[in-house]
């Protein structure tokens, strides 16, 4: 039933009150200004630049993250008031920016509130200098929300409180990891699971969208997913598919599509996500029909794979294209000696970490290699140890020195440890300090760490590449455990551990742990 004029203009009269009520209150003109800005939105009557700037930057805030919480204290609104000003938002965004304006604006809607509230109960993660901070943000939640909602109701009998995406222990860690700059080697399948997937195309998104707020557009795309077959290539565009409306393309490359074809489409677009087979990719490179130089971030799915099928050189060809600072990603199940030179060569500064989402010895102690040493008197012991010192120091003569860690059973041990290695003309460090090179007497010294198994700390142990257990530990357990935490920082580590027959009652133990690594096991072990 339509209203009549008299109600019509007693809701007139009340809004000029209102605004008058409005008028006489003490707030800034800036604080006046957002406000009509936000009337004009909820009336649809924005200016046309509006879309783009309805608010501007601070130094403190250069995201504008906290602009609306900033609008609200000043104003001191009521909560009921807050509510009814947030309105439905927009569901179909046509950019990354009109996104961003979804999340920090006004226009919220309730999926995307119920992100941050995730957000904020995501457990903080201790970072790599010791502090802690959560690196999931507000908009890679929002991707990973649109990629699990792609997916359709088939997870939903797995689904936990946070969901199928964000239960993931591996994708937090990951995270936490790219964030910090290091390339990551994962060594827990051939190639990358959906989940991971997800989570790799999200961070990429959300990197990509605070480059775009710096105004840090780089020219070509962002992301290369390198895959072995056009079947891969097609199933990894899809799960980047979902991000299409959030205003990430992905454009998928590989010899199922004519070559002309391709050129002509790349000339139309510019993709910030490029999934391609090695061979299609370099052609293109070389019609100059895309620049890949300028890329960030390179995933190579299942290397062992895509050396199987005879793209060695081509990846060699690669890596020359692309930038020496791009993070890599890596994924496969067997790492052999072709596949350390190849790593080697797109790791040139070794800024990488082991990263596995399956818990077993064999996967967590990828690229580490185990040797038993037997000894039957103290001074073969030590004599042994000399030896492996000065092997280390001669395969490892690099700027910031090798980094060597002596483990001895107990404090008093390594006080004596400690006193013959100095009186060798060592130098010793007994804190975890950065291991350099020291000169002494105008000889060149080897810095090395010695610290017994009482008192070592799991965090330390990551950072070393090689480690020497001078005394086995009572438990096979305590071997397991350095093996599996050390050298993550590292591409390649060594682990040498000394038995004796004292030991013999942990030589079955023992075996066992080198044959799930695939380690040569010495006859001495099985003797005893």
């Amino acid at each position: 039933m339509a209203k009549g004029d008299d109600a019509l203009r007693r809701k007139k009269n009340k809004a000029n009150r209102k605004r008058m009520r409005n008028g006489e209150s003490s707030v800034p003109s800036r604080v006046a200004a957002i406000i009509a800005s936000k009337s004009r939105r909820k009336a649809g009557k924005r200016r046309i630049c509006e879309g783009m700037c309805f608010s501007l930057p601070t130094p403190e805030d250069p995201f504008n993250e906290w602009h609306e919480k900033k609008a609200v204290s000043v104003k001191n609104k009521t909560k009921k008031n807050n509510s009814n000003r947030r309105g439905n938002g927009n569901k179909d965004p046509k950019s990354a920016r009109n996104t961003d304006r979804k999340l920090h604006g006004k226009h919220k809607s309730d999926s995307v509130k119920n992100l941050q509230d995730t957000a904020t109960s995501v457990p903080e993660r201790k970072t790599q200098d010791g502090s802690f901070g959560n690196a999931i943000s507000k908009f890679l939640l929002l991707c990973l929300k649109a990629i699990e909602d792609a997916w359709g109701k088939e997870d939903s009998l797995n689904k936990d409180a946070n969901g199928v995406l964000l239960g993931s222990s591996w994708g937090a860690d990951f995270v936490r990891i790219c964030a910090s700059g290091l390339s990551i080697v994962e060594t827990s399948g051939a190639f990358a699971t959906r989940d991971q997937v997800a989570w790799i195309v999200s961070m990429a998104a959300d990197i990509v969208t605070r480059k775009d707020k710096q105004g840090l557009v780089a020219s070509g795309p962002f992301l290369l997913f390198l895959v072995s077959s056009q079947d891969r290539a097609v199933e990894v565009r899809s799960i980047c598919k979902p991000l299409k409306a959030l205003g990430l393309h992905t454009v998928s490359l590989h010899s199922g599509t004519s070559l002309d074809h391709q050129v002509h489409g790349l000339k139309s677009c510019e993709p910030e996500f490029l999934v391609s087979t090695p061979g299609r990719l370099l052609e293109l490179v070389s019609l100059k029909a895309i620049d890949i130089s300028g890329t960030c971030l390179l995933v190579l799915d299942g290397l062992k794979s895509l050396i199987d099928l005879g793209f060695l050189d081509t990846l060699k060809s690669i890596r020359e294209i692309i930038s020496m600072d791009a993070q890599v990603i890596t994924f496969s199940d067997r790492y052999g000696a072709v596949s350390v030179a190849v790593l080697q060569q797109y790791l040139p500064r070794g800024l990488v970490y082991r990263l596995s989402a399956d818990k077993s010895i064999a996967n967590q102690s990828a690229f580490i290699s185990q040797y038993a040493h037997f000894y039957t008197s103290e001074e073969e012991k030590m004599s042994e140890v000399l030896q492996i010192l000065a092997q280390a120091f001669h395969d490892n003569q690099t700027a910031q020195g090798p980094m060597i860690l002596l483990i001895p059973a107990s404090a008093c041990k390594a006080d004596q440890l400690a006193t013959f290695l100095k009186s060798k003309g060592h130098a010793v460090d007994d804190d975890f300090l950065t291991c350099d090179l020291s000169k002494a007497d105008g000889k060149v010294a080897a810095s090395v760490t010695v610290k017994d198994l009482e008192n070592l700390q799991d965090i330390y142990i990551t950072k070393f590449k090689t480690v020497i257990i001078v005394d086995f530990p009572k438990s096979i357990d305590d071997y397991v455990g350095i093996l599996m935490k050390m050298a993550q920082q590292t591409l390649t580590g060594m682990l040498h551990s000394f038995f004796s027959e004292a030991d013999s009652r942990l030589a079955q133990s023992f075996i066992m742990v080198l044959e799930q690594c695939s380690q040569v096991v010495p006859g001495f072990l099985r003797s005893l």
